[in-house]
């Protein structure tokens, strides 16, 4: 039976390519307003874990609940209708769109009253702003997307992800490939959306996931080897051996 502050549940999930299995019966609660890590080495199936959860991939077996519904057969679109949002290792940007078209296409996804060029409500392009403002892009919202750096983008695609207003946002290595300045920025926004909605964080970087993590799952072959909060997840000798000790 799931807690009542738990917002996703997920039980005995699997996934299986031709013998292979990606993702090995691993059972986990997502809790409101609480930031829960995923780490492990490459090809643990972090990766295959969110595909799973969005929909994007089938499970060979096990289930998923979303405020107590079960969406495990979903499709992507559904499950996003739902509030279930997520960001991913490579951006996914109009990058031909001016940043603040880009968020405003996000904020009107589920209003016909949107075209590429000029919002025809206002309120559209005043949340949009708003949202620019909250990651500190407002500078730049008449630029084209392509024209952002690597770290500006990933900041861009967070707001585009907080412009169709998730109940629970997924975020794929925010961090990859950014400055350390960069970096800082992005984790004080996390820092920022903790406490309004659930956020779970695949991340390399260990610093930003001692920072911002409540609990880590630790996934290694496909399997859940520890899901605690971190002092505990950090003295686990089976996750020192098989990652922490390992990375860099």
């Amino acid at each position: 039976m799931a807690q009542e502050d738990t917002i996703l549940q997920v039980e005995n999930l699997t996934k299986k390519f031709d013998g292979l299995t990606a993702v090995d019966d691993v059972s986990v609660e997502f809790k409101d307003e609480e930031l829960h890590a995923i780490i492990g080495p490459n090809g643990a199936g972090k990766t295959t874990f969110f595909n799973l959860l969005t929909g994007a991939l089938a499970p060979t077996d096990g289930t998923i609940r979303f405020e107590g519904e079960d969406i495990t057969e979903l499709e992507p679109s559904e499950i996003a209708r739902r509030g279930i949002i997520r960001s991913y290792q490579v951006t996914k940007l109009f990058e031909e769109l001016t940043v603040l078209e880009n968020v405003s296409i996000a904020v009107q996804s589920d209003s016909m009253s949107f075209n590429f060029w000029q919002p025809t409500d206002p309120e559209i392009g005043d949340r949009a702003y708003e949202i620019l403002e909250r990651v500190g892009l407002t500078d730049k919202a008449d630029n084209l997307a392509s024209d952002l750096s690597h770290g500006e983008q990933r900041t861009l695609e967070i707001a585009v992800a907080l412009g169709t207003e998730p109940k629970m946002l997924l975020l794929d290595e925010p961090t990859s490939g950014m400055s350390p300045e960069e970096t800082t920025e992005v984790i004080d926004l996390i820092h920022q959306l903790q406490g309004e909605f659930p956020v779970v964080l695949i991340e390399h970087k260990m610093d930003v996931v001692n920072e911002v993590a409540d609990k880590i799952m630790v996934l290694y072959n496909g399997e859940k080897i520890a899901d605690d909060v971190p002092s505990v997840v950090q003295d686990n000798e089976e996750v020192r051996r098989v990652y922490l000790e390992g990375s860099t």
